[in-house]
């Protein structure tokens, strides 16, 4: 896992600006407002669920203590369309160090230095597997724009406390778009790295997936290292009729 500051070194955060607190009362009231509109049919019997992890933050954001992503950012993945997800990529909770996580699994901020070690690690992996050297940044909304759902399995934490917001109601919203990504008639490959994600295989049998070790500094050498995971989405995706993914990111 990677290294975090505690809680208890973390400066007192600076007030919200106006757009964050708009975003965060949208997701208390108006959650199905945050995500593509086919997510939002989808979920909309999630609706509730929704809007009580919302007024959950809310809280967390009245005592002083905030959470992490920003609220602009809590649903971010699902700004994607349900309709061009082909790839799914699970992660466990956002990066708890402030600054880094952005809704979108195992992804940062392109101005965040250094890397998380888990991000290293999956470039590692790509350019031993693809021939793709690392990327400067992290920033991997490249990937979510060609149809790859990245996706924690909750979607908040609390800064410096990893793992802080499981078991609140996240994990029942995420196995719902796991399933319902199973359930369509399209092509689908998911990649599940380490034992949480791996949980999840039950809810994707007739789908196509790919497990191994998770990227994590304290597994990758236990068989995340040489899995080949992103030729083997693309080999996987061009057998269901599929374009396969540029996995190579933008230098800028």
């Amino acid at each position: 896992m990677d290294s975090t500051p505690s809680l208890f070194d973390m400066p007192a955060p600076p007030p919200w600006s106006q757009e964050q607190l708009q975003a965060l009362e949208a997701l208390r009231t108006a959650p199905l407002s945050q995500m593509a509109p086919d997510w939002a049919a989808t979920l909309a019997p999630l609706e509730a669920n929704l809007r009580q992890l919302g007024a959950m933050l809310t809280k967390e954001y009245d005592a002083g203590t905030r959470f992490l992503p920003h609220p602009t950012l809590v649903l971010h993945a699902l700004g994607t369309p349900m309709a061009q997800v082909k790839v799914l990529i699970v992660g466990q909770d956002p990066y708890p160090t402030p600054g880094h996580s952005v809704g979108l699994a195992f992804s940062v901020d392109k101005r965040t230095r250094p890397l998380p070690r888990s991000l290293n690690n999956i470039y590692k992996e790509l350019s031993a597997d693809m021939g793709i050297p690392p990327a400067a940044h992290g920033d991997l909304s490249a990937w979510a724009d060609q149809g790859v759902l990245l996706l924690n399995r909750v979607l908040t934490v609390a800064p410096g406390a990893a793992g802080s917001h499981r078991r609140r109601g996240w994990e029942e919203v995420t196995e719902s778009i796991i399933t319902a990504l199973a359930a369509r008639k399209q092509p689908l490959v998911s990649v599940l790295w380490g034992n949480d994600a791996q949980r999840l295989a039950p809810l994707l049998e007739g789908t196509a997936v790919i497990e191994s070790a998770h990227p994590s500094p304290l597994s990758a050498s236990r068989g995340f290292f040489g899995s080949k995971p992103f030729s083997r989405v693309n080999d996987l995706l061009t057998g269901q009729g599929a374009a396969p993914i540029d996995w190579a990111l933008p230098v800028n």
